[in-house]
């Protein structure tokens, strides 16, 4: 496969040092030639910084590991995309695990469709877990959902996503002043630009994103409090191109409702409702908020304490 393209796969982190080194041995099984991809770990500011020579990437050629104060993953991942090398990035998250094709299929869909923006399919792995089981529902609903209509899919999630490198840049990267639904935004401006999206069903990662009833909420509430700040972006842009469609919610309770321990995941599907709005709402408020002086002037403080930058540092893997 000397003529397979080179990857860059981007893998932004925080404070999940065990989560990602089993990110990097599922890496190290990958079926892509190893000297045709990089791994770019972008540390977004863990209490304990990430120590790569510790962790054991098999026969990983090329890992560089940089480091910045915590600013989100839309941010850490830019950071990422400028010092790839590779013609193509692929992104995926630190508690993500990818199969052995998955770079494979990526490259087989990138190939075919050189200006598209490829998402692959997630699976939750952490099949016990209720809350995890809904948070992934829901987003299994969203693409089977559009896929089923003839508007087709209107974003991925930016756990399974690769892209070309120049077109990526080209369009400006991902928008670093949204900390949540930072991967809906870029899509839908990826949208506008006239590049098309496409799906692969080949490429897969397994995602053990580990919650509870208080982390299922307060995931729930930063996705409204980015919905919000999407909306209001688009607004300014003209209509936005992912418009909220009350068959799609339907759609997830009926799916609910027909799968496992059906009153429980629609109690839950309840509570990402309301959490979603109460985020959306409390996005919504911050300027009348933020006209209260005190409260400005404590913001303000808290920005001016925060350390300007940790400083990036490079770990080539030998």
């Amino acid at each position: 496969m000397t003529d397979a393209p080179i990857f860059s796969i981007v893998i932004p982190t925080y404070n999940r040092p065990k989560q990602l080194a089993a990110c990097l041995q599922a890496c190290g099984r990958l079926d892509y030639p190893h000297d045709r991809f990089e791994i770019i770990i972008v540390d977004d500011g863990s209490l304990d910084p990430v120590e790569v020579h510790k962790m054991d990437g098999s026969n990983l050629k090329s890992i560089t590991c940089l480091r910045q104060f915590n600013a989100g993953p839309a941010s850490a991942r830019n950071m990422g995309a400028q010092h790839a090398q590779g013609d193509i990035l692929a992104f995926t998250d630190d508690d993500c695990v990818p199969t052995q094709q998955w770079l494979r299929e990526l490259a087989r869909s990138c190939n075919d469709a050189p200006t598209g923006l490829v998402g692959g399919g997630t699976v939750n792995g952490l099949v016990d877990n209720i809350f995890s089981i809904a948070s992934q529902m829901i987003i299994d609903e969203a693409y089977a959902y559009f896929l089923r209509r003839d508007s087709g899919l209107r974003f991925f999630a930016s756990n399974n996503m690769a892209v070309s490198t120049r077109l990526f840049h080209k369009i400006g990267g991902f928008d670093s002043s949204f900390r949540t639904s930072e991967d809906r935004e870029f899509c839908d401006r990826w949208i506008r630009q006239g590049y098309p999206l496409v799906y692969t069903t080949k490429a897969i990662v397994h995602h053990y994103h580990q919650l509870t009833l208080t982390a299922f909420c307060r995931q729930h509430f930063s996705y409204g409090r980015g919905a919000y700040q999407f909306h209001r972006t688009r607004a300014r842009c003209g209509p936005s191109l992912l418009k909220p469609d009350p068959r799609f919610y339907a759609s997830v309770f009926r799916r609910a409702l027909s799968g496992k321990k059906p009153l429980r995941m629609t109690g839950l599907l309840g509570l990402w409702q309301v959490a979603n709005l109460a985020g959306f709402l409390w996005q919504a408020a911050q300027p009348f908020f933020l006209s209260f002086p005190s409260i400005r002037h404590e913001r303000l403080a808290r920005t001016e304490e925060a350390p300007r930058e940790a400083g990036n540092s490079k770990e080539p893997r030998k």
